[in-house]
Order: structure tokens, then C-alpha cells, then sequence
């Protein structure tokens, strides 16, 4: 019975830490006149990306981290179908010009330099962790450089609705609220699963997948909600470059991962997937929700394979 509870608990947690997280962020953007797809690919990615962070590190530190490729992989082709094409079922997402010649391209990049790191020797060494982490420090530097530029080409800086000590408040009770609901809800239904005996593997697949990426979901859900569709599609876009570059990399510094063949398959899945959203919002510069509604069944399509393989 109280898996139940925590399951309700975590939703609530999910719920009201993304409000908070994306009223602190949004504040953020505006006090400092820095544009929302900004924000969103930064302060907000990397806060929606912990989860995956903090068990891909702990995984490595332990020395046991051949399934962090899995999940990582897992997670973006989860962030950009499901939460993408939810958001866009529930509004649809305008996608700025600049935003599909820069980064888009460039998420799709990190997971291309992912697929030839992995198929040259079947794994992820330190060297290439660095190699992800220099490309991750660059692409942080050029975010800086893009803020700078938008501020000083910006007009009268707008008055935000909260202070500074408010906005970072807001930020980490939201994101302490999201982290938190998020291991709640893992938690609790995998417990449940297991009580209907679900296989580890099959809940790993599903319900893990799901509890970490909850995060990205709820947190770009609230964002389109509030007419922040920047930070949504920048929450998306954000963290898939952060899952490869950073956790990947991190993972890969610490501790040399084994590429396996499903790996490399399921990474050209996620550039052909993201090739696919890519065209569908350069076509009509928006993703509309006859878009979000095919991505949801692509998604489908997807878990089905990975179920039976």
C-alpha cells in the first residue's frame, strides 16, 4: 500500500518542483534578458538531467557501468519522441530559425561522435570521455558567448516576476522537488511491477526509462503550459547534448564502458528518430501536434522492438 502512496507522493513532487523550476527559470531569463531556448538548454537541462548524472557517475565509481550507454541512449530517444511530441499534442512547438541550423544539428552530432567512438573499438575509453567532455566544455562556452550576444541585443531589460534570491530559490526547491519525486516514482512502481512479476529486464526497459526522463517530461509539459515553449524544446534539445557530452563523458573519464551491438543500433535509431523531428519542424517551423501524435507512435514502435528483441 505504501508504494502506492510514494507513487502518488513522487507525481505531486514532479508536478509542483517542474512549476517552480520553470517560474525560477523563466524569472532568470528575464531578469538577465537572456533568451528562454538559452535557459532552457542550460540551467534547466542540466537540472533535468541529474538524475541520469548521478547514477551514470555512481555507476562508473562502482565500476559497473556497461548499461550507462543503454540508458543514456534510452533517455534521448524518450526525451526527444515523448516529451517533444507531448508537449507538441498538448501545444504545438515553434521552432525558432536559428534554433534548427545550430542546435538541433548539434545534438544530432553528439550522437553521431557517440556511434564512431563506439564502432571503433566496441568501447568508451577515458580518452574518448575526454574527447566528449572537451567538445561539452566548447559547446558551454558557445552558449555563454550566444547569452552575452542576446543581451546586448536586447531592448530595455524587463522586470522579472520574482527578485534574485527568489528566482534561485524557486530553482533549487523546484529541482530538489523533481529529483525527489523522481526517485519515488522509480521506486514505487518498480516495486509494484515486480509484485505483478514483471522482469527486471522489462522494467528497466519501461518504467526506469520513463522514472528518469520524468523530469525532462514534466518540466517541458509545465513549460509549454506556461507559454515557455522555448525552454521546452531547449529542455529537450539541452539535455540530450548533456546525457552524451557530459554523463557519457564523465562515465567514460572515470571508468572505460563496453559498446554493445544494441548500443550502436539503438543510437542510429536516435539519429534517424532526430532526423525525422528535425525535417518535421523545418518544413512548417513548428512541431504540430499531428507531429507530436506520430513521434508518440514511432515511440511506441520503438519500446515494442526493444520488448521482443
Amino acid at each position: 500500500m505504501l508504494d502506492y502512496v510514494f507513487l502518488i507522493v513522487g507525481f505531486a513532487l514532479l508536478i509542483k518542483g517542474a512549476d517552480f523550476f520553470v517560474d525560477g527559470s523563466a524569472s532568470v531569463a528575464r531578469k538577465l534578458r537572456i533568451p528562454g531556448m538559452i535557459i532552457g538548454m542550460t540551467i534547466v537541462a542540466m537540472g533535468t538531467s541529474a538524475p541520469e548524472c548521478a547514477v551514470s557517475v555512481a555507476a562508473a565509481l562502482k565500476g559497473s557501468n556497461t548499461m550507462a550507454i543503454s540508458n543514456v541512449v534510452g533517455s534521448n530517444i524518450f526525451n526527444l519522441m515523448v516529451v517533444c511530441g507531448a508537449c507538441a499534442v498538448f501545444a504545438p512547438l515553434p521552432v525558432k530559425e536559428s534554433t534548427m541550423k545550430q542546435e538541433f544539428p548539434l545534438s544530432i552530432l553528439a550522437a553521431v561522435l557517440l556511434w564512431v567512438m563506439g564502432n571503433q573499438s566496441m568501447m568508451i575509453g577515458r580518452a574518448d570521455g575526454l574527447i566528449l567532455l572537451a567538445v561539452f566544455a566548447a559547446f558551454l562556452a558557445w552558449m555563454v558567448m550566444e547569452a552575452k550576444k542576446a543581451r546586448n541585443q536586447s531592448g530595455e531589460e524587463e522586470i522579472a516576476a520574482l527578485n534574485g534570491w527568489q528566482c534561485i530559490l524557486y530553482i533549487m526547491v523546484g529541482l530538489g522537488a523533481i529529483v525527489a519525486g523522481g526517485d519515488f516514482v522509480v521506486d514505487s512502481a518498480s516495486a509494484i511491477a515486480e509484485s505483478f512479476g514483471l522482469s527486471p529486464t522489462l522494467i528497466g526497459l519501461t518504467i526506469v526509462a520513463f522514472g528518469t526522463s520524468l523530469p525532462e517530461l514534466v518540466t517541458s509539459l509545465v513549460a509549454a503550459k506556461k507559454g515557455e515553449t522555448d525552454m521546452a524544446i531547449g529542455n529537450v534539445i539541452g539535455s540530450n547534448i548533456f546525457n552524451i557530452l557530459l554523463v557519457l563523458g564523465v562515465a567514460g573519464a572515470v571508468s572505460p564502458m563496453e559498446v554493445l551491438m544494441e548500443n550502436l543500433i539503438d543510437d542510429i535509431i536516435l539519429i534517424g528518430m532526430s532526423a525525422v523531428v528535425w525535417i518535421f519542424a523545418w518544413r512548417k517551423k513548428q512541431i504540430s501536434r499531428l507531429h507530436g501524435a506520430i513521434m508518440l507512435a514511432m515511440y511506441a514502435g520503438y519500446v515494442g522492438y526493444i520488448c521482443t528483441r
